[in-house]
């Protein structure tokens, strides 16, 4: 039997669960998950190996309307990701109605010769069938998309039956990365966003998008059974800070335990983590802090 391999882009709004998809499907957590929109910041690679084929998945950021150069960046991000890639996952979720921005993202896929596959996601929010049949109607009634295919990311279901349809579009094929690799992300970035994805979870809606986490030392110690991480959480106004900080600094106490807990369990090596909170107004507009945070609009 011969062996298959492809690229394949995840594409969707933001908060339509692109990041817990990919997760599912490659059994780990490469990619933060959060309630709040526009989690994901740059395009990130993940990899799926099995005795059959090697999928590497490109999590790109939410397509949304930009408000800063950072909110260009992910934009101009995700839709590269269109580009020189064997099919496209164009994720949407339970809703029963498409919106301004998946209309505009439609109208793209009708530009494109690459296969596009719709994942209708959240299923498990349906409990009726017939209204689940009735968004497939709808969204096939376009002649967009290739296959529909209907999933709960966070349940897990039906996730198989996605990987077989990606697989059955690929032609043979080599393996591009080993088999116990699942993710090109360095350790770094890694846990950056891990210390972010926690802030996500700890603080208030107005916070979120004007946070960035930068690791300033990642060094184990002379024994090498502990790592100490020294972290910056940036953030625009003196007021998130203190919403970050919290009262007498539980809040900021609660992020560090819950992200060590995990950078530990990625890691697999206990680690002293030691977070700070600094302000800096309007980065978000600020090429070198964009860059400096690991998101240049021009990297490879």
């Amino acid at each position: 039997m011969s062996f298959k391999s492809g690229f394949v882009s995840i594409v969707g709004r933001p908060n339509v669960g692109k990041s817990t998809l990919m997760n599912n499907i490659v059994g780990e957590k490469v990619a933060i998950m959060s309630d709040k929109p526009q989690t994901t910041r740059n395009t990130i690679q993940a990899v799926y190996t099995d005795e059959e084929a090697q999928i590497v998945f490109l999590d790109t950021p939410g397509i949304h309307k930009p408000k800063n150069k950072l909110g260009e960046m992910m934009v101009k991000s995700a839709s590269d990701a269109f580009k020189n890639v064997d099919c496209i996952i164009f994720v949407v979720d339970d809703s029963r109605n498409i919106g301004k921005g998946d209309s505009m993202i439609i109208e793209n896929f009708k530009k494109t010769k690459t296969p596009v596959f719709l994942v209708i996601n959240k299923i498990d929010k349906i409990a009726d069938k017939e209204e689940l049949l009735k968004i497939i109607q709808m969204y096939d009634e376009l002649n967009v998309f290739k296959e529909i295919i209907p999933v709960s990311a966070i349940k897990g279901f039906n996730i198989e039956s996605l990987i077989g349809v990606i697989k059955s579009n690929f032609e043979e094929g080599p393996k591009y990365f080993p088999d116990y690799m699942v993710t090109d992300q360095p350790e770094r970035v890694l846990v950056a966003e891990l210390i972010r994805e926690k802030v996500l979870m700890y603080t208030n809606e107005e916070v979120p998008h004007g946070i960035a986490v930068e690791i300033e030392k990642m060094k184990p110690r002379n024994n090498k059974d502990l790592i100490d991480i020294s972290a910056v959480i940036y953030c625009e106004r003196d007021s998130h800070k203190g919403i970050i900080i919290g009262k007498n600094g539980r809040k900021l106490k609660g992020i560090g335990k819950s992200a060590r807990e995990e950078i530990e369990f990625l890691l697999n090596t206990q680690v002293n983590l030691q977070i700070w909170v600094k302000v800096k107004e309007n980065w978000r507009n600020l090429p070198n802090y964009i860059n400096n945070f690991g998101l240049n609009e021009n990297k490879d």
